[in-house]
């Protein structure tokens, strides 16, 4: 990875003390969306992490996957298939396949979506998010990917939180680790 495009991540970033109420830090990624130069590089270094793969499509979840996934679709040259999460009162206007997530790190089974009609069988689908700290919702979003008979070739972040277990088995392949975040 470019040098300047990590030290730019770690310096736009930051942790959050949201009191005493709080036993954590939360993570602050906002400064990577306000750095142009941030926005111009990181499309395409996550795309390098799996550009011998080929992807079709690039799927993330909602809400910075909106940001990160068109990034490196753009950088590939392929679509973008956004994947929504079921607030329970949200009505969408097509056939949804759902995948459902073991409880991730705030203690929550979230139900994760695609439109049907964005994947097919022979979609080659790369899994993009900003961070990825259980593997939660990249185990779900490959359940998607594999009901609509695609292939998930792995899973593409800015930083990898997770065990080193999971990201080998999950196939996330990342910019930075939570270890280069240290508050």
């Amino acid at each position: 990875m470019d040098p300047y495009l990590r030290s730019s991540l770690v310096a736009a970033f930051r942790w959050f003390d949201p009191g005493p109420h709080s036993d954590h830090l939360v993570s602050d990624v906002s400064g990577w969306w306000r750095s142009p130069t941030v926005l111009a590089s990181v499309g395409p270094a996550l795309a390098a992490l799996f550009g011998e793969a080929s992807p079709t499509v690039v799927v993330a979840p909602e809400v910075t996957g909106f940001v990160v996934g068109p990034l490196v679709a753009v950088a590939l040259g392929v679509g973008f298939a956004p994947a929504v999460k079921d607030s329970g009162d949200r009505r969408l206007a097509d056939d949804v396949t759902w995948g459902r997530t073991p409880v991730d790190y705030r203690g929550r089974e979230l139900r994760l979506g695609v439109r049907s009609r964005q994947l097919d069988a022979a979609d080659r689908v790369l899994v993009v998010d900003d961070w990825v700290a259980t593997g939660a919702q990249v185990r779900a979003l490959y359940e998607v990917i594999a009901a609509r008979r695609a292939v998930a070739v792995g899973c593409a972040a800015i930083v990898a939180a997770c065990p080193p277990e999971a990201a080998s088995e999950l196939r996330v392949r990342s910019l930075l680790t939570v270890g280069d975040l240290a508050p």
